[in-house]
């Protein structure tokens, strides 16, 4: 039998807001089973009181300002998803907090931008901080690495983090379809965003990167220094070579311990297919983690969407009744440590080059010289029918070098006359690493 009550307030009312109050009403018994205490949705605030979200709101409290929410006697908690790092969602989540109720947010940017600052209020003010929500949709990531995993260091922390590129990435493979087309029609069936900029250019997936970071390193979370790059250059002619090469393109987050540091990155790879992460498609994600005593361990499941991003929610929520607390980024706020971000450019590796060059003679050698010039060995090359203004694609690999030598190579060659335009430059996933 369940006798406690906690009560609870939910800022933003879109599609995940009214998946949690489906949840919470609809599963009151068994969630106060498992939670020890009956969750109790009070209050609530949206930008439109009119509009119907399928859910009745009649019996809750209305706040039109959502950091109103936070001074209510009656709340206990509160739950954040209006999103963005900024504005109103930072100020409900400092107040709340303050006043030491219990703060539950799906919002990345939030956590990726002020983490350690709200970190800092929850541990002052004996209140919980949680935001399993943040990373990876109904993939319980957070709380693998803040609890399951606990008896272990983690050497390493990667995957994909973004159901849009992933979505998009699947379908130019299956389809053959080239990147802009298939982000319209991602934007029309309401997979990306009339503006994509945070997904495509991996902006997103940065946030969540920095997150696990600070969770697996006991760091603050930052963007500080950590190389982003998205998808906007993959064109059919990557997707198509590596299928050829035996890899698949995946836009992957990725944080490792190294000896000089926390190297964090984004960007997309070509990926073995014989690694779990080339299984995944469409718009799910996936996250694997090394740990010293476990291994390898891999999570997959839905990245977004109502159903999973309120199931994570609703862990929480759940968390918090039975008074489970921690650390937030699972040491005291004053032992997190400092992110020093390790330079990747000097890390050893295989790449993959295409290039839209004329078709003339002399092209070959003009290549061929300059990559010389940066010591970076041409390890197979081809030719790959007709590009743009008439010229040819040259698709080529790599002997491993440095990501540096690599960059400065291209740098030579977007300048040369034979190059027709910016070339794209694609990380070679070596199998079991990341």
């Amino acid at each position: 039998m369940t006798s406690k009550s906690i009560k609870i307030a939910i800022a933003g009312l879109g599609t995940v807001g009214a998946g949690v109050i489906k949840i919470l009403e609809g599963s009151k018994q068994v969630l106060g089973h498992r939670g020890g205490s009956v969750a109790e949705v009070v209050a609530v605030s949206a930008r439109d009181r009119s509009r119907d979200r399928g859910v009745d709101l009649s019996a809750y409290e209305w706040c039109d300002n959502p950091v109103d929410l936070a001074g209510l006697d009656t709340v206990d908690l509160v739950v954040e998803l209006i999103g963005g790092s900024d504005g109103p969602a930072l100020a409900l989540a400092r107040e709340t907090l303050k006043r030491g109720k219990a703060f539950v947010t799906a919002n990345k940017a939030l956590i990726a931008m002020h983490g350690r600052e709200l970190a800092e209020l929850a541990e002052a003010n004996d209140a919980h901080l949680r935001f399993e929500a943040a990373v990876a949709g109904g993939i319980p990531i957070v709380k693998a690495l803040r609890e399951g995993l606990a008896a272990n260091t983690i050497s390493g922390v990667y995957g994909i983090l973004n159901g849009t590129c992933n979505y998009i990435l699947t379908r130019m493979e299956r389809e053959g379809l080239g990147f802009d087309e298939v982000l319209q029609d991602a934007q029309r069936i309401g997979y990306a965003e009339a503006d994509p900029t945070f997904d495509i250019d991996g902006i997103d997936t940065a946030h969540k990167t920095a997150i696990l970071a600070a969770i697996a390193f006991g760091q603050a979370p930052t963007l500080d220094g950590m190389p982003i790059e998205g998808i906007r250059n993959i064109a059919p002619v990557d997707i198509d070579q590596a299928r050829d090469l035996g890899y698949r393109i995946k836009l992957l987050g990725v944080a490792n311990r190294t000896e000089n540091g926390i190297e964090t990155r984004v960007h997309p790879a070509m990926v073995p297919v014989s690694e779990p992460l080339a299984q995944v498609h469409e718009a799910t994600n996936a996250v694997v983690v090394q740990g010293d005593y476990v291994g390898q361990t891999v999570y997959v499941g839905a990245g977004a969407g109502e159903g999973p991003t309120a199931s994570a929610v609703v862990a929480d929520i759940v968390d918090v009744l039975r008074g489970s607390g921690g650390p937030v980024f699972g040491v005291p706020v004053a032992e997190l440590q400092t992110p020093v971000t390790e330079e990747v450019s000097g890390n050893p590796g295989t790449y993959y080059i295409r290039l839209s060059v004329k078709d003339e003679p002399g092209v070959m050698a003009t290549i061929t010289s300059i990559l010389g010039k940066e010591q970076v060995s041409i390890n197979s090359l081809i030719q790959r029918g007709c590009a743009v203004n008439e010229g040819v694609y040259i698709v080529m690999t790599t002997h491993e070098t440095s990501e540096s030598a690599v960059k400065a190579a291209l740098s030579h060659l977007t300048e040369a006359d034979c190059v027709l335009e910016t070339p794209t430059m694609l990380r070679i996933q070596v199998a079991g690493t990341q």
